[in-house]
């Protein structure tokens, strides 16, 4: 009888809703509770210190610095046509930011940005491309991004391969791509509404602006006001937690490879706009740009946490700083330096940051 009674129960128990068929508002409350719960229990003032906002002011601090050693150093430095050559040369690789948060804060990391917009800058610029049109070049670039970053996701999510492996193979493919189909060869973009893109401005500030501005505007409002950012969050904080919650980490994992992958390809038609060319060469270094500015921006590299905002005046310091040796006649390989060593402050502050939340 005692048998048949603790079998009953079992059957009355109510079943829980597989994970598919879980209601929007109870999956939302998951969703959130799994991101809180990947956050240490910390301290008021330890909150504080290590906030999105602290960080974000530190930053604008930075920049401030170094407009004061620019007006110093360099009587052009705060001309219209200096602050705004900044802000040209910030926003293809701004772009390409843009998607490489999304992919470190859900704990991924995307090697291959820079060569998968130049495979897509060379693509949409082909002869046979061009004789569509405009049109067509942008999509073409746009799918080429896309698609690249589909492959990435799509083998480290159900491939279940180290992210840092499959993004380098793309990186090393996608390069021989581009130069197998470009014949080593800088391809002129012939098309004018495609070559006129860099050259609008629109009261007085190139379209080139307001297409970066656009894009971190729709990053921010995805990565911060909808369910996509939410998951984002909650996977890169513990995606166990996450799955348990009901989020298919595995679909989502792939999207934001995809998500990269198309801020690359709208970068691709950025610089192909801005150079009249379409080349192999073009990215070289691009994503340890962005991956630099991502981290000086205050994400975390093991992911979970981070702001777009924060990404984007990382990639104003380091265009900002490269403006400076420009303007200073400074040799390269000292700017390279100077940005090594930043990366390593940022880490270094990272980790520093990450120990005292733990023990606070």
């Amino acid at each position: 009888m005692s048998d048949k009674g603790a079998v009953s129960g079992t059957e009355a128990a109510p079943a829980a809703p597989p994970p598919d068929r879980v209601p929007a508002a109870d999956e939302r409350g998951r969703v959130e509770q799994a991101a809180r719960a990947a956050e240490p229990a910390r301290s008021r003032w330890s909150r504080l210190l290590d906030s999105g906002a602290g960080r974000n002011l530190g930053l604008v601090a930075v920049l401030a610095l170094l407009c004061v050693v620019g007006v110093v150093s360099a009587d052009t430095f705060l001309t219209t046509s200096n602050l705004l050559t900044i802000l040209t040369s910030a926003s293809i690789i701004g772009v390409l930011t843009v998607g490489v948060t999304f992919v470190i804060i859900g704990g991924g990391i995307d090697l291959s940005v820079g060569k998968v917009m130049a495979l897509a800058s060379v693509w949409a610029t082909t002869v046979a491309t061009q004789s569509y049109g405009a049109a067509v070049m942008v999509f073409c670039a746009v799918a080429v991004g896309v698609g690249a970053g589909l492959v990435n996701g799509i083998l480290i999510a159900y491939g279940r391969i180290v992210p840092f492996i499959v993004t380098l193979a793309m990186l090393i493919s996608a390069q021989g791509l581009a130069e197998q189909i470009s014949d080593r060869r800088s391809q002129i973009v012939t098309d004018p509404v495609i070559a006129g893109i860099a050259n609008t401005r629109l009261l007085g500030i190139p379209l080139l602006v307001y297409i970066f501005a656009a894009v971190v505007a729709v990053g921010w409002v995805v990565l911060n006001r909808t369910t996509f950012g939410r998951r984002t969050f909650a996977i890169g904080g513990n995606a166990e937690a996450a799955r348990l919650a009901g989020v298919d980490v595995r679909r989502h994992t792939m999207l934001l490879y995809a998500v990269s992958g198309l801020c690359a390809g709208i970068a691709a038609i950025m610089i192909a706009s801005l150079t009249t060319t379409g080349s192999s060469t073009h990215g070289t270094l691009y994503e340890l740009d962005a991956i630099a500015a991502v981290i000086i921006g205050g994400t975390l590299l093991t992911g979970g946490r981070g702001t777009l905002i924060g990404s984007i005046l990382g990639v104003l310091v380091f265009t900002t700083i490269t403006n400076l040796f420009v303007l200073n006649n400074l040799a390269t390989e000292v700017q390279n330096i100077a940005k090594g060593v930043i990366i390593v402050v940022a880490v270094l502050i990272q980790a520093r940051a990450q120990r005292s939340s733990a023990a606070g």
